[in-house]
């Protein structure tokens, strides 16, 4: 489950705002709103952005698609989809030149390759006549395709930021958006309020939950799910505890009880059943833990080995480790299975030696 939110974290919020500054008015200087932005704890970089929805049509089909207008030599560094392009690169979206950019999945649907023009409709530069609504529209260059493997990849474009803006019938060079790079885009709330405080005018943020948080809750609701079941499963373990610890004392009555005859006390008793449930527990902890990590990082060889492939073809589970939940299984686990010892130790040390020495 980490693995896979690993992966689309990568996959959908590398190519996405993580978080998107919004201004009313252009934003004067905004050279040094962005690196003084670029320095708050939790940011790792800045850029101006552009955004809008918009239909491609190519030739023989059309589609929809997000169209983010970029500076390529900013984001070079900070955007993950210019490490994952081929047929082209981000250097070749000019200003002036109307070069796009498409994700692999819409690059199919239109049919089209490297070199093909295809023609964008913007909707943010309508423009009323006595014909009705006339959408805002540009002939636009295939210089690339990226392949993120996620959803992403149907539904971005990628064009340079005044290409973008003329596009939107705005001014070029005019900067009203800014995207934040976060180093965890799951802090994107946390970090908002402090961007916001950096700028001397009103201004509004949103972040990737407006578009993706439905699909990361599910993914978080999963999670959930699966502790949830792990935990019954370890309560299962801890009650196979509680009844060999019954059985014991059953067996070992007549022994309790000659011990406290000789001066064993009641807590001495308990301690014994006590150490002994714990022994048993912490054997089976070390020994599980030990098993299941070496499997973690070696599932994938495991499955190559045995001839298995889970997600087809050439792929690999995507395999992640995090101390944090590992101990915080480590100590879930002691704590159970220590409580589970107590009611074994409490009805050995009830043992009362008259009557379990009664017939013998």
């Amino acid at each position: 489950m980490n693995g896979l939110e690993g992966q689309l974290k990568q996959r959908i919020l590398g190519a996405v705002p993580q978080l998107t500054v919004h201004a009313s008015s252009p934003i004067a200087d905004w050279h040094k709103q962005v690196e003084k932005l670029s320095l708050l704890p939790g940011v790792v970089g800045a850029t101006p952005s552009i955004s809008t929805q918009a239909m491609v049509q190519s030739a023989s089909n059309i589609g929809a698609a997000q169209i983010y207008g970029i500076y390529p030599d900013q984001e070079k560094s900070l955007l993950k989809t210019t490490q994952n392009v081929y047929s082209g690169n981000f250097d070749l979206l000019e200003a002036g030149k109307y070069r796009i950019i498409l994700g692999a999945e819409l690059a199919r649907i239109l049919d089209v390759a490297p070199g093909d023009k295809i023609r964008v409709l913007s909707g943010d530069g309508v423009v009323y006549t006595p014909l009705g609504p006339v959408p805002s529209q540009r002939k636009f260059t295939v210089v690339g395709m990226f392949e993120m493997g996620s959803q992403v990849d149907g539904t971005l474009a990628y064009v340079h930021h005044d290409d973008a803006q003329r596009l939107m019938r705005q001014t070029p060079g005019e900067i009203k958006q800014l995207r934040l790079y976060l180093d965890d885009p799951f802090n994107a709330s946390k970090v908002a309020p402090e961007v916001v405080s950096q700028f001397a005018t009103p201004v509004t943020t949103t972040d990737w939950r407006d578009t993706y948080g439905h699909l990361f809750g599910a993914v978080k609701m999963e999670k959930n799910m699966m502790s949830l079941m792990l935990s019954l499963i370890i309560a299962v373990a801890a009650f196979n505890i509680v009844s060999a610890l019954v059985m014991m004392v059953v067996d070992k009555t007549t022994d309790v009880a000659v011990l406290k005859t000789q001066g064993l006390t009641t807590p001495n008793v308990m301690g014994v059943f006590l150490i002994q449930g714990s022994l048993n527990a912490i054997l089976g902890l070390i020994s599980g833990v030990t098993v299941g990590v070496l499997l973690t990082f070696n599932l994938n060889s495991i499955t190559h080995f045995l001839g298995i492939s889970i997600l087809g073809a050439g792929q690999n589970l995507p395999v992640q480790l995090e101390l944090s939940q590992l101990t915080w299984i480590v100590v879930g686990t002691l704590v159970m299975t220590l409580l589970a010892t107590i009611y074994p130790a409490i009805r050995a040390a009830n043992v009362q030696p008259a009557t379990a020495l009664r017939y013998e």
